[in-house]
């Protein structure tokens, strides 16, 4: 039925003539009418919409071919693809950028706190000087004009008419000696009349000295400084005269300990490095040595925990000390390269101390010495 109206306008157009002359035969129509059926019919038939052939009931034909509209629809596939594609490379661009910027920033921020780190530190290690320095200035830089053997005779002479004797530089003049010299007195310091024959605190004076340096004494006497050991010969080669050394060790951690020394007597609590745990490891009487003059016992080597040494002056970056096949101290040693401390412990090259007095342990592992004193005193005849 769908498909009949084609054969109704034909129909429709062959009727036309006979209807016209019949409207005009009549001569109730006029020719005029004719037309508006004729625009009527076409009117009528370009307002149908054809169906499709071979489809269903009620559907319409392709008005674009299906080819076509594959075509097209894979083209805005891969538009909105290239388009989705370049968003991202242009996300992952700028926020790469923006990474670059933030860790650039930071990196700055790094830095500038950095070098503001820096300058406190050495602003601190200034400070830390300049106390330093000022608290040796309190003592008396001029030597104070008053005579004694030594610091204990002087203390001894001046305790009856001085209510409170300063601690500070004073004048020496051993018995039998031919000359004076200027000693350190501690007067302040567990009873006072100590003479200080070395002083180890802010590293400012260099200890690697040959042997004529360590004879005659070098140093500032107000702070770090070797009194010599031609002056403390003639200090202890007094007669009728004993004396007691003291050994005052503060640690790199503010931990202090001491040993006390006399007649071969120990007491303290930083350990008896001089004598050692063993025989070759006893200082106590052995002789002085330096870097051109060689009495450590090491002939022509020794062998000290499987290391061969030559020279224990020269394992402890050519100091001076009282070595025997090296031992378990050198209060004198100076920073430098050198290999792991005889003693087993921590050394220059593995970041160790330079100041050895390795009975004085924690854990087992000798402290680090930031400081050290070693000072004599006179004790009566009769102990």
């Amino acid at each position: 039925m769908e498909l009949m109206w084609p054969a109704v306008f034909l129909l429709q157009l062959l009727y036309l003539p006979f209807s016209v002359n019949v409207y005009t035969g009549s001569g109730n129509r006029t020719s005029n009418q004719s037309d508006v059926i004729i625009a009527d019919l076409l009117e009528v038939a370009s307002s149908k919409t054809p169906k499709s052939p071979v489809g269903g009931k009620g559907q319409d034909v392709c008005s674009i071919p299906c080819d076509v509209t594959a075509k097209l629809l894979r083209d805005d596939k891969n538009s909105l693809c290239g388009q989705i594609q370049q968003s991202l490379l242009a996300y992952g661009r700028s926020t790469r950028k923006m990474i670059r910027d933030v860790m650039d920033e930071q990196q700055r921020a790094l830095d500038f706190l950095t070098t503001q780190v820096t300058e406190l530190i050495t602003k601190m290690q200034t400070l830390s000087l300049e106390v330093q320095r000022s608290n040796t200035e309190m003592y008396a830089v001029k030597p104070v004009q008053s005579h004694g053997r030594d610091c204990s005779d002087i203390k001894d002479s001046l305790v009856s008419v001085v209510p409170k004797i300063p601690s500070g530089i004073y004048i020496a003049h051993p018995e039998n000696s031919d000359s004076s010299f200027e000693v350190f007195c501690e007067m302040d310091y567990m009873g006072g009349g100590w003479t200080v024959i070395q002083r180890r605190a802010e590293g400012l004076v260099d200890f690697k000295r040959p042997w004529e340096d360590y004879i005659t004494g070098f140093g500032h006497l107000p702070g770090e400084h070797w009194l010599g050991l031609s002056q403390v010969h003639q200090i202890l080669n007094q007669k009728e005269t004993r004396f007691q050394l003291h050994i005052a060790l503060v640690s790199h951690d503010d931990e202090t300990a001491y040993a006390s020394i006399h007649l071969g007597r120990y007491a303290g609590s930083a350990g008896d490095a001089f004598r050692g745990y063993e025989q070759e490891q006893n200082q106590d009487t052995a002789p002085f040595s330096a870097t051109d003059v060689d009495n450590d016992g090491c002939v022509p080597s020794c062998s000290i925990h499987n290391r061969t040494v030559e020279s224990c002056s020269a394992q402890y970056n050519h100091t001076g000390w009282w070595f025997n096949q090296c031992g378990l101290a050198n209060l004198n040693g100076s920073p430098g390269d050198r290999g792991a401390r005889p003693g087993g412990g921590g050394g220059y090259a593995d970041g160790g101390t330079h100041i050895l007095w390795d009975t004085w342990t924690q854990n087992g592992v000798p402290h680090l010495i930031k400081s050290v004193t070693m000072k004599i005193r006179r004790i009566p005849t009769n102990n």
